[in-house]
């Protein structure tokens, strides 16, 4: 079994010796067939000078360089792309995350789970601008997709490498690689690992990360419970404005009925005729949706269902059915 180490890098020249040094001294140890996938994410202090040095003298090193910083979720896309292993086992820069942790990552795999998530326990970071906010972070995103983990950002994570080669990766994605693979199936644990105060260089991260990671899980929720029924959400906000329309309107109908003025009619029944209008056009914007939605999966050829692996076989396919799309 090969397995990827896969492995952002940004403005982390002087911890790569040392986190490299590691890495070989835990494959040396545990004689794990480890290939090491560097992604120099636009570096300006001559990381992808010491990677390519690495790469020189170790053929288990690639090192690869992006044009500009693009953000840790695309260097972690293009560490998934050029990995070969069977397993993928994401990893920190900064020294932090300790590579002694995957082996026995990868030892839980063994155990019939297809993601082992590392938690940091005792985690050796600033309380304020970084554990509370994460904590709570935590707990949002667990209470919003149903994937309990006690740390969703922790980036030692071990992966089997058929739940992330084909993720298109966004924002802060990369957080919640875990639950994008519960949702496509997966089995997913938890074990706790070790965490390192930080030794050179500083962090990337704070409060507004965290609030950016927080809008990224809203996003991606709604994207995943609709994005293969648009009609189901423009459709449902849609019927509500037109229910509060009606409504609107058969209460001026009722005060038509009624003696007395009432100088708030013609109001109530432009707003009226407004919501009604306005929930007409959300319903036909999520039909053109659905038949955009479609012809997408149709003409991309994309699947709406994988099999699990057969015991004993080789892994299906993944299969498109004509004239159908997954529904939630």
């Amino acid at each position: 079994m090969r397995i990827s180490v896969l492995i952002p890098v940004f403005d982390e020249a002087r911890s790569l010796g040392p986190l490299y040094e590691e890495l070989v001294a835990v494959a040396a140890k545990v004689r794990l067939d480890l290939e090491f996938v560097f992604v120099d994410d636009g570096s300006r202090d001559g990381s992808h000078a010491i990677l390519l040095q690495l790469a020189a003298r170790d053929r288990r090193v690639k090192a690869l360089r992006l044009r500009r910083n693009y953000g840790q979720t695309a260097a972690l896309a293009a560490a998934i792309d050029h990995a070969t292993g069977d397993v993928l086992v994401p990893i920190d820069a900064d020294g932090q995350n300790d590579p002694r942790d995957i082996p026995r990552l990868v030892e839980r795999l063994d155990e019939g789970f297809d993601v082992v998530s590392g938690w940091r326990r005792q985690r050796r970071d600033v309380l304020l601008s970084r554990r509370l906010p994460s904590w709570v972070a935590n707990r949002l995103v667990s209470a919003w997709t149903g994937v309990r983990l006690h740390d969703h950002g922790c980036s030692l994570k071990a992966f089997r490498a058929r739940f992330l080669r084909d993720l298109r990766l966004y924002g802060e994605m990369h957080r919640f690689l875990a639950v994008y693979a519960a949702w496509d199936g997966a089995r997913v644990t938890e074990l706790e690992v070790n965490h390192r105060p930080r030794v050179h260089g500083y962090s990337k991260y704070g409060i507004g990360r965290t609030a950016r990671v927080v809008l990224d899980m809203l996003t991606f929720k709604l994207l995943c419970r609709y994005g293969t029924r648009p009609v189901h959400l423009f459709g449902g906000f849609g019927l509500l404005l037109i229910v509060a329309g009606l409504v609107i309107a058969l209460a001026v109908a009722i005060e038509l009925l009624i003696p007395g003025p009432f100088a708030h009619r013609g109001a109530a029944l432009v707003l009226a005729a407004t919501l009604a209008c306005a929930g007409a056009i959300a319903v036909m914007l999520g039909m053109v949706a659905e038949l955009v939605i479609r012809t997408y999966h149709e003409v991309g050829g994309r699947p709406i269902y994988e099999l699990d692996e057969s015991p004993g076989g080789p892994r299906p396919t993944a299969s498109a059915a004509r004239g159908y799309t997954r529904s939630d």
